[in-house]
């Protein structure tokens, strides 16, 4: 392994630390009593107290034989005052001059007792009694710098290097501990929506037979003892509604999907979808409850229903406007594609610009054009309804208009946030459908849905009326944290392989 100069140094230390008989690395249990921003929030409460932390050494100024360092735990950061004749009161005085100022880095993880004060320039700080070495960090963090005037200087952030070190980027940055933070509370406040509601959260296969549910070219696998290929979900949506026809009312899930396909600043291959299925509800109920929880979800997140993402205040209050989708392209293209074939929409899309190929059936088209030409105009929540038949083979038909189905996609800055069904339960009419998703997949639609036999005949048992949602969680996250890029909501983003 190729050593920096300073790791070099860094691993010398270890060596010399070991031979003053201090174990670098002690025993895992270290109790501490307090936390850096507990202390710091309520320092009139606990001035003079003593308290024992545990962090990081982020900053450090050697004065002689007292010193400032500032210590980073899992709730933020404090100033530590440690005098040498504090931590090492008899006549030895090594591990203050030798171990503290020489051999320890900004990096190493420590354990401090000391007594809360404030020091002469009013900052909060511990008066150092006891300091402990818990871990010799043996690679330097970067160092971020803040000037007088608040510029930073020297800061971590390479996406490269701050999405495949993550672990680095969330000790240098902050904020960027602040939008985990945040995504949690986003999706317990789902929860709590749910389960006051006696809704019950369930688990299905991530493994699957047959990638069912969705629209998508999926990951495939191989079971060696079954010798049967197998797929990673491309979504959940099948096995939700066999619980619903098994007898459950309402059921969801967080679930974890895969999809083999491009990646850019709003996809990952490997992405989080919350799905909502609910008995006897139809797909109005659904816009509805929609409404509902991304108001409750703002506020809990952000304290308002109001939220900036980019330069837009993008407001989840209820009740959003409702746009049928032909009606939107419409508007937006002067082209009426009702009752259009393959042929016709073609020529649209020629006069629009947009490319094609063999394998685009009806839906297919149709979604292309919107999504190019019509989608970015909704900064607005908007519920974009109705769509053509051929864009939702597991949707039921529309009660007005069978040439629609009963489907909302709700748009938030011109991004699907979500997409919602009155469920089809008619098993002819959603075997009809799968075959003609086959005649797609035969002409070369890699993304056409196979024929789930087995939800098929789970159908024929009967499912009651149903409505069902998907939302994208990662892309939500992204709203309420006012974030560009769905890496950045990602603990561990899909990377390519590092270059050596």
């Amino acid at each position: 392994m190729q050593l920096s100069e300073l790791e070099i140094v860094r691993r010398q230390s270890l060596e010399k630390i070991r031979e003053l008989g201090i174990d670098p690395y002690p025993a895992a249990k270290f109790e501490t009593t307090n936390y850096a921003k507990t202390i710091q929030e309520n320092f009139d409460d606990l001035e003079g107290k003593s308290f024992t932390l545990a962090g990081r050494i982020m900053s450090r100024r050697i004065m002689g034989k007292a010193s400032f360092a500032e210590l980073k735990d899992a709730s933020g950061r404090i100033q530590l005052y440690i005098n040498r004749d504090a931590i090492c009161p008899d006549e030895d005085k090594i591990f203050y001059n030798t171990v503290f100022k020489k051999l320890m880095d900004l990096g190493d993880i420590i354990g401090v007792t000391g007594e809360v004060f404030k020091t002469k320039t009013g900052e909060i700080s511990l008066k150092v009694k006891e300091l402990t070495l818990l871990c010799k960090a043996l690679r330097p963090l970067p160092v971020v710098k803040t000037d007088a005037d608040g510029n930073t200087h020297d800061a971590f952030s390479d996406p490269e290097l701050r999405y495949r070190q993550r672990y680095v980027d969330l000790i240098v940055n902050d904020r960027v501990k602040e939008t985990f933070i945040k995504r949690t509370k986003i999706t317990n406040s789902i929860r709590q929506f749910f389960n006051d509601r006696d809704y019950l959260e369930v688990e299905t296969p991530i493994l699957q037979p047959i990638p069912g549910g969705a629209t998508a070219r999926p990951f495939i696998t191989h079971h060696n003892t079954l010798d049967m290929p197998l797929y990673l979900r491309i979504a959940n949506e099948l096995y939700l509604k066999r619980l619903i026809v098994g007898g459950f009312d309402a059921v969801y899930e967080f679930s974890k999907d895969f999809r083999n396909e491009g990646m850019d600043r709003t996809h990952n291959p490997e992405f989080t979808v919350m799905e909502l299925y609910v008995a006897y509800k139809d797909y109005h109920w659904m816009m509805e409850t929609t409404e509902s929880l991304l108001e409750k979800v703002a506020i809990d997140s952000n304290g308002t229903s109001t939220v900036k993402v980019g330069e837009d205040d993008i407001n989840f209050k209820a009740p959003y406007a409702r746009v049928p989708i032909l009606a939107a392209i419409k508007t937006h293209t002067g082209f009426d594609l009702i009752g259009m074939d393959q042929d016709a929409l073609r020529t649209v899309c020629k006069e629009l610009h947009i490319g094609t190929d063999k394998s685009m059936g009806v839906g297919k088209l149709i979604d292309m054009i919107f999504g190019e030409k019509c989608e970015h105009h909704y900064v607005q929540p908007t519920f974009i309804t109705d769509y053509p038949k051929e864009m939702s083979p597991l949707c039921k038909a529309h009660r007005d208009d069978d040439r629609l189905t009963e489907r909302f996609e709700l748009i938030v800055c011109g991004k699907e946030l979500a997409n919602a069904y009155s469920e089809l339960n008619d098993p002819i009419d959603q075997r009809e459908r799968f075959e003609e998703q086959l005649q797609l997949s035969e002409k070369g639609d890699d993304e056409a849905m196979f024929i789930d036999q087995d939800f098929l005949r789970a159908l024929e048992y009967g499912m009651p009326p149903t409505s069902g949602i998907g939302i994208g969680i990662d892309r939500l996250v992204m709203f309420m944290t006012n974030n560009a890029s769905i890496q950045e909501v990602l603990f561990f983003p899909q990377m390519k392989a590092e270059a050596k």
